[in-house]
């Protein structure tokens, strides 16, 4: 099976430190199964052109934080996927007493960290743009070198992974950044039924940043809701994050819903995400300092930015069972002080964009490395 999705967009960041451009993101993920007697093999290939269609410094998106570009932090870019995504091997196999091991190994893949990945979040299906809490939730679902292993035993599954910890660095191209399998995470899962997914992990991230000092504790809780009708499905997730390391603790927050009909959909995103604000006023990370610190001086200090986006889309034909949408969104964001005179005290940001699917047997929603949805 496969899925893939491309948004060609028109993305207008409202804000003094927002850009108008013209982006296009996008991945495909090819997915093969073999059963056999003593059990189940699926290989999952997942492939980005990211660096072609956003470029080396990916799309305009204010407040948002991660990785590099140039050699300097990248700020207000949703920086592009790497060209190879995942390429991963899954091995299932009951071992008794309905308990099933699960045995992953990829040469880059998704630990068993955070929530379902943005991009496979059915309640952000249709929303080009990624959170601001990307990196607090699920930016560690593109790690190089992944081992993991878990057992399921009904609605509950427990996963537990060693990786490489180290984001991927500027080369987009490159199949791999090889390193020291330096970390380590452990994530629950409890489904209750089909309608219902609750998520909770910890991990240990080795110097994640190559421009910020520091190793990095990161802890999630989701839960996610759907539902199935004739004439189309809600899906529901909201997310809790925290990154503990050199400096502080930052947290965001996450809910959004999608509900879509036959020929359309309506989506929506509320998000609360903490930021470090020297780095988005100066581009410099100032790890230290403490609570302390941040008060005299505004060293280290840290604040809350707020967002709210609402959008739609329409399908406006499928030619030979391709899905090709027309949609749009926009967002406000609530500004801290310290921010708003880089910011502006009310800036909105507005996207018009073509959606593209190609057939597919399964839409790919709600998919970790570890559970298929075939």
């Amino acid at each position: 099976m496969q899925d893939a999705v491309v948004f060609v967009m028109y993305n207008d960041q409202g804000s003094p430190r927002g850009e108008r451009e013209v982006k296009a993101p996008n991945w495909w993920m090819g997915m093969a199964q073999k059963r056999t007697s003593k059990g189940k093999l699926t290989l999952n290939l997942m492939l980005s052109l990211d660096p072609a269609t956003v470029g080396e410094q990916g799309y305009s998106h204010i407040f948002e934080v991660g990785e590099s570009f140039e050699g300097d932090p990248l700020i207000d870019h949703q920086h592009p996927h790497d060209f190879l995504m995942q390429a991963a091997a899954v091995w299932l196999q009951p071992v008794g007493k309905g308990i099933t091991l699960t045995l992953a190994g990829a040469a880059v893949g998704e630990p068993a960290l955070g929530p379902v990945a943005f991009m496979h979040r059915s309640s952000a299906a249709d929303n080009p743009m990624s959170p601001l809490g990307h990196h607090t939730f699920d930016s560690s679902h593109i790690a190089m070198g992944v081992l993991t292993a878990g057992l399921d035993r009904g609605p509950f599954q427990v996963e537990t992974s060693v990786f490489h910890g180290a984001e991927p660095d500027e080369n987009r191209w490159d199949l791999m950044d090889p390193g020291k399998l330096d970390s380590w995470s452990v994530r629950g899962w409890y489904r209750p039924d089909e309608r219902w997914t609750f998520q909770l992990s910890h991990g240990f991230l080795k110097q994640p940043e190559a421009l910020e000092e520091g190793d990095v504790r990161r802890t999630t809780a989701s839960g996610a809701w759907k539902q199935p009708r004739d004439t189309g499905a809600t899906s529901v997730t909201v997310a809790w994050g925290r990154n503990v390391k050199l400096g502080g603790t930052y947290d965001a927050y996450l809910a959004e819903l999608t509900r879509t009909w036959s020929a359309a959909s309506f989506y929506w995103r509320v998000e609360a995400t903490q930021v470090e604000t020297d780095v988005l006023r100066n581009g410099v990370h100032t790890s230290g300092g403490g609570r302390k610190m941040a008060h005299v001086t505004g060293i280290g200090a840290r604040d809350f930015v707020g967002a709210v986006s609402a959008g739609a889309t329409r399908t406006l034909f499928r030619p030979r069972s391709w899905d090709v949408a027309l949609g749009g969104q926009v967002t406000g964001y609530a500004v801290p002080a310290t921010l708003s005179p880089y910011y502006g005290s009310d800036p909105w940001s507005v996207q018009v964009f073509l959606r593209v699917r190609p057939p597919a047997m399964h839409r790919m929603f709600d998919t970790i490395m570890t559970r298929s949805p075939m």
